[in-house]
């Protein structure tokens, strides 16, 4: 019986240090595998969580001039992107206001002004001029940098695809003004480019005289 005892307590007992062993060799290759020291550290830190961009990704690149977006916009997107926008505005004609004004017809009439007697705050009232596309690009990026004590406590789209697909929406609801000129920005670096062919052509000129 006693016997029977010892062997089981010795079984225990090989187990329970082999266990501590395991554990040890476990614990010293986790530490070499993660070692953190200046000359092995991992090129990025930590990990990637699917649908957040990294500072300094396309995110954060330069946007196109509006103009340029504009003419790549697209109306269905810009629709779906308003979504997120009507729990404080209507758009259809004629639509009340709520917590923020009616935009029917908005794109071309002046910031801060009518709309069905909305009261806008004096942020915005101080602003002047007429919502473009450049200034609604710009309002949309930001509300709170574009008009310092504005109400509305939208924080803005950071995309810039965004803004033009949903500036293209808010213009085809009672505005449909031209939109903005892309050639313009397109064209600068071709007349550029066409120099030293005219250069060339003038020194081709004077050579055969």
């Amino acid at each position: 019986m006693g016997l029977g005892m010892d062997d089981r307590f010795n079984t225990i007992a090989g187990w329970t240090l082999f266990g501590g062993i395991v554990a040890l060799g476990l614990s010293s290759l986790s530490g070499h595998y993660f070692l953190a020291d200046k000359e092995n550290r991992p090129a990025k830190m930590g990990y990637v969580i699917e649908g957040v961009e990294a500072e300094g990704g396309a995110g954060a690149a330069a946007a196109e001039p509006i103009g340029m977006r504009m003419a790549k916009a697209e109306m269905s997107k810009g629709e779906v992107i308003f979504g997120k926008c009507k729990a404080c505005h209507t758009i259809a004609q004629g639509g009340a206001n709520g917590i923020g004004p009616n935009l029917w017809g908005v794109v071309g009439e002046a910031q801060g002004q009518g709309r069905g007697g909305y009261a806008f705050s004096d942020a915005l009232k101080a602003k002047g001029g007429k919502w473009d596309f450049a200034s609604l690009d710009e309002w949309l990026t930001s509300p709170a940098k574009y008009a310092t004590g504005t109400k509305m406590s939208f924080a803005g789209l950071s995309d810039p695809m965004q803004r033009a697909n949903v500036i293209l929406y808010l213009n085809s609801q009672g505005s449909n003004l031209p939109l903005p000129a892309a050639e313009a920005a397109a064209a600068a670096p071709a007349s550029d480019a066409s120099a030293p062919a005219a250069d060339a052509s003038a020194e081709a000129s004077e050579a055969a005289k």
